[in-house]
């Protein structure tokens, strides 16, 4: 069977233009600036040796972070635009919805604009008029439809309520259900797994992974969460490097990012250790995860204790604990030594984390304080809201159901 899209191989090449940029082609004519300010720069690939196919009547994702690349490869599948080198077949006509604000002029009236649209979409005015009453109520936009379009916004589906969003997802369905083929780029990671039947995860314009849309999006994660564990790591190192030495606050819980105490016992160094035993700054919820510090009494000391303190990002505390809270009483530390915090399932929502970690006296005077100077990150595939995710299950009668 013939494809409903291929690209083969497929590089597209831009040009970087120097000098600043005129406001009008008349200023520019004016100025006699125009030949110097498209002088071509630098190039650069914004797809490279990119292949996939289609089939007719299949739901195919793009992936990938900003400037990956996938608007070039939608683009080049509407025809917008031409590869370097390569080829593009496409088998059947285009509607491309690249954006939501692309094509649409925001100083004439959405009559005006679906007018246009559809024109460019390959419709004559006939089939414009007869379908008008349909795109329109569609968009919910009957009272505003000779009103001036004023809205822009990037991704197709992030716009309007949650009703119109779940329309749009119907729409979906139904395009599938007749046998249609949709290529859909986006960065809604469940939507492509919801919808696709395969996808592909572009990067840097380069293709990295290809095929079932659950393995190529735990791919894509994977990566990301890479990315954001050593963006994590520099902030960390950063935060303790700079950490100002000051005395001890009147309320801790009011204090800002910062170290104290008297150093008769000194942490030297934390680690956060992950489900496999690795230094990490990223764990998914519900996954093991350990606190280790490295301490260091300068002499012999009977009376301690470690806490750990567990923050969200406006600064509420999710969790406190030191070893005296606990019924730990302390005997003897000396020289070095390590303290490890194990939490067998890390129950907290998905977020960015901050920690606390002290050793201090049993009645609270700091040998040594690091105030909110570890940076954590928790992923869950599930978006719940809040700060603590406790482990638990739904139950329903025989007459609730749900598909599997």
């Amino acid at each position: 069977m013939t494809p409903a899209i291929e690209l083969n191989h497929v590089t597209k090449i831009y040009r970087k233009y120097s000098g600043r940029h005129f406001a009008t082609l008349k200023s520019a004519l004016l100025q006699r600036s125009i030949l110097r300010d498209l002088r071509p720069g630098e190039a650069f690939p914004a797809l490279t040796d990119v292949s996939f196919t289609v089939p007719k009547g299949s739901t195919f994702g793009v992936i990938g972070r900003n400037g990956s690349g996938k608007s070039t490869a939608l683009k080049l599948v509407a025809g917008i635009t031409k590869p370097t080198s390569g080829f593009v077949k496409v088998d059947g006509r285009i509607s491309a919805l690249i954006e939501l604000g692309a094509g649409f002029h925001p100083e004439i009236s959405g009559r005006e604009n679906v007018f246009i649209n559809g024109i460019m979409l390959g419709l004559t005015k006939r089939e414009i008029t007869d379908r008008f009453d349909e795109i329109v109520d569609f968009a919910e936009l009957r009272d505003f439809i000779d009103a001036p379009v004023i809205l822009l916004i990037d991704e197709v589906l992030a716009v309007g309520d949650e009703a119109f969003t779940h329309k749009c997802l119907d729409k979906f369905g139904e395009f599938r259900r007749r046998g249609k083929t949709i290529l859909l780029v986006t960065h809604s990671l469940p939507l492509v797994e919801r919808f696709c039947d395969e996808a592909i995860w572009l990067d840097g314009g380069r293709a990295l992974a290809h095929g079932d849309p659950k393995r190529v999006v735990d791919a894509y994660l994977t990566k990301v969460e890479e990315g954001e564990g050593q963006l994590l790591a520099a902030t960390t190192a950063k935060a303790v490097e700079t950490a100002v030495v000051e005395a001890a606050p009147a309320n801790m819980f009011e204090a800002t990012e910062g170290r104290w105490g008297s150093r008769d016992v000194e942490i030297t160094g934390v680690t956060l250790v992950d489900r496999e035993g690795q230094p990490s700054f990223v764990f998914h919820a519900g996954d093991p995860m350990s606190i280790t510090l490295a301490v260091r009494a300068a002499r012999p000391i009977d009376d301690f204790a470690f806490g750990i303190g567990v923050f969200n990002a406006d600064g509420v505390c999710c969790f406190g604990t030191n070893t005296d809270i606990e019924a730990l009483q302390s005997e003897q530390l000396s020289g070095d030594g390590e303290v490890t915090f194990a939490i067998d399932s890390l129950d907290l929502v998905e977020g960015t984390y901050k920690l606390d970690v002290a050793v201090h006296k049993r009645d609270g005077a700091p040998y040594d304080y690091h105030r909110l100077l570890y940076t954590f990150r928790v992923k869950s595939r599930t978006h719940d809201v809040g700060i603590y995710r406790p482990r638990h299950h739904w139950r329903f009668s025989s007459n609730v159901r749900f598909k599997p």
